[in-house]
C-alpha cells in the first residue's frame, strides 16, 4: 500500500511539474506574440492567454494582461479620441495597482503604472490631473532606484517631456530607448521586451 501511494505522489508531483513548465513554456511564447502584435484584436488576443495564465509567477501573467491592454489603447489612441478606451484604462490600470500592491519595488510594475497614468491623462484630457501627475513622478522616482538603463523608463521619461511641450528633449530620450532596447540587460526569456513600439521613428 505505501509503495502504491509513493508511486502514485510521483506521478502527481511529476504530472504538476509538467504541466507548470507548460504554462511557463506558453507565458514566454505569448510574450513574444505581444511584441509582435500590432492590432487591437492581436493586443485582445494575447490578453486572453495572459489573463487565462496559470504559471508559477502569477504577477507575470497578470503585468502582461496589463501590458496587453495599455498597448492596444496606444494603438487605438493614433485612429480615434481617447474617451471610448477609458475602461481598458481602467482596467489595465486595477490590475497593475493589484500587482504593485505586492511588488512595490518592482521597477517594471511601477514604469507601468506610470505609463498608464500618462495615457490616462491623454484620455481623458483634464486639466485637473495633479494626483494623476503624481504617481507618475512617484513611479518614475521608484523605477530609478531599482532598474539602471531600462528602455520602458526612458520611454515613459519621454512622453512626460512630450507632453509638457519639450519636444526637444522627448526626442532626445526615444533615442536613448531606442539604443537601450538593442542592448537589454537581462537574457530572461519571461523579462519585459516590449515598448520599442512606442518609440516614434520606429513605428
Amino acid at each position: 500500500m505505501y509503495k502504491l501511494l509513493l508511486i502514485l505522489s510521483f506521478f502527481i508531483v511529476n504530472y504538476s511539474a509538467k504541466a507548470q513548465n507548460f504554462t511557463d513554456k506558453a507565458l514566454t511564447q505569448a510574450v513574444l506574440q505581444l511584441n509582435a502584435s500590432k492590432t487591437a484584436n492581436d493586443y485582445d488576443n494575447v490578453f486572453n492567454k495572459f489573463s487565462g495564465a496559470k504559471t508559477s509567477e502569477t504577477w507575470q501573467s497578470n503585468y502582461y494582461a496589463a501590458v496587453a491592454l495599455y498597448l492596444k489603447n496606444e494603438t487605438l489612441l493614433k485612429k480615434s479620441s481617447g474617451a471610448s478606451l477609458m475602461d481598458d484604462n481602467a482596467f489595465a490600470r486595477k490590475i497593475a495597482t493589484g500587482i504593485w500592491t505586492a511588488q512595490r519595488d518592482n521597477a517594471e510594475i511601477n514604469i507601468l503604472l506610470g505609463l498608464l497614468y500618462v495615457q490616462k491623462i491623454q484620455i481623458d484630457g483634464s486639466q485637473n490631473s495633479q494626483p494623476d501627475q503624481d504617481v507618475i513622478s512617484q513611479s518614475i522616482v521608484k523605477a530609478e532606484t531599482h532598474s539602471v538603463n531600462n528602455p520602458r523608463l526612458t520611454v515613459l521619461q519621454a512622453k512626460i517631456k512630450e507632453k509638457s511641450g519639450d519636444q526637444q528633449n522627448a526626442d532626445i530620450l526615444y533615442r536613448k530607448a531606442l539604443n537601450e532596447f538593442s542592448n537589454p540587460n537581462s537574457s530572461d526569456s519571461k523579462s519585459p521586451t516590449w515598448g520599442k513600439q512606442l518609440v516614434p521613428s520606429v513605428q
